[in-house]
């Protein structure tokens, strides 16, 4: 069902089953899935692809030009996967030359006033609280959660399953299955209660944790960390997911634990 308050560019691409509240402008080059729902006053600019079943709430804008000086109006895209919620106000931004591209996964929830700026990669399952704003070139993998009104600098790369506490400047690399908090920005601990909701087994958690005590709690530094990991450190997919993650890291990760 389309709204005859809204407007729905002629060569924009809806699914089956789109229902479009009064008051939205859908932009042409928009394709959009089966059985999405868009409520009133959305505006979904030229670029945008979305998923099938996804939510996108009042005054959410999707595939604005970005807000980077050295746009030149090249063309690129948003990309959302099924399942996803996007609440009220949230502004996705188009990408750049970069990657061409900003990327949102599907079953994803991203709650009201968040900002994903240009070229940022967000997994699936990721949950985005309130206010919280991405700045450009960020990743965010699967499965991670961000707290409210948290600010992620550009190119940080956030790990899966991760868990970053409410009102965070998030200025370095967070790793996987981790828990970052504090001012600066440094390790809480695992994501226990997370990971076991996941399926993660006990034996799993336990491993991962005994590989962050070589990383922040025994006062070495990453390149003899990991070292010391991987000659006393049974290879997992969890293990080898950690070590990658920080060898990759060009931020530089989090801070350890301190008092």
């Amino acid at each position: 069902m389309i709204s005859p308050l809204a407007h729905v560019d002629p060569k924009a691409q809806l699914g089956e089953n789109v229902h479009i509240d009064p008051f939205t402008m859908i932009h042409g080059d928009v394709i959009i899935g089966d059985n999405t729902w868009i409520g009133p006053n959305v505006t979904i600019f030229p670029g945008a692809r979305i998923g099938k079943n996804c939510k996108i709430f009042p005054g959410s804008v999707l595939s604005g030009i970005p807000q980077d000086l050295k746009f030149q109006g090249e063309e690129s895209t948003v990309m959302i996967g099924d399942n996803t919620t996007i609440r009220e106000c949230v502004t996705i931004s188009r990408g750049t030359v970069d990657k061409q591209t900003t990327v949102i996964g599907s079953n994803c929830l991203l709650m009201a006033y968040v900002h994903v700026a240009h070229d940022c990669v967000i997994g699936s399952n990721v949950i985005i609280a309130n206010s919280v704003q991405i700045a450009g070139h960020v990743s965010i993998d699967d499965w991670a959660i961000v707290g409210g009104s948290s600010a992620i600098h550009q190119f940080v790369k956030v790990g899966m399953h991760s868990m970053i506490s409410g009102g965070s400047l998030v200025r370095k690399d967070v790793p996987p299955f981790t828990k970052a908090a504090r001012e600066p920005l440094s390790y809480a601990g695992v994501n226990s209660l997370g990971l076991r909701r996941r399926g993660f087994t006990s034996e799993s958690i336990a491993h991962i944790q005994e590989v962050y005590r070589y990383l922040f709690l025994n006062s070495l530094n990453n390149s003899k960390a990991l070292e010391e990991i991987e000659v006393n450190l049974p290879a997992t997919k969890e293990r080898d997911e950690i070590l990658n993650f920080i060898r990759s890291s060009e931020r530089g990760v989090m801070k350890g634990y301190f008092n």
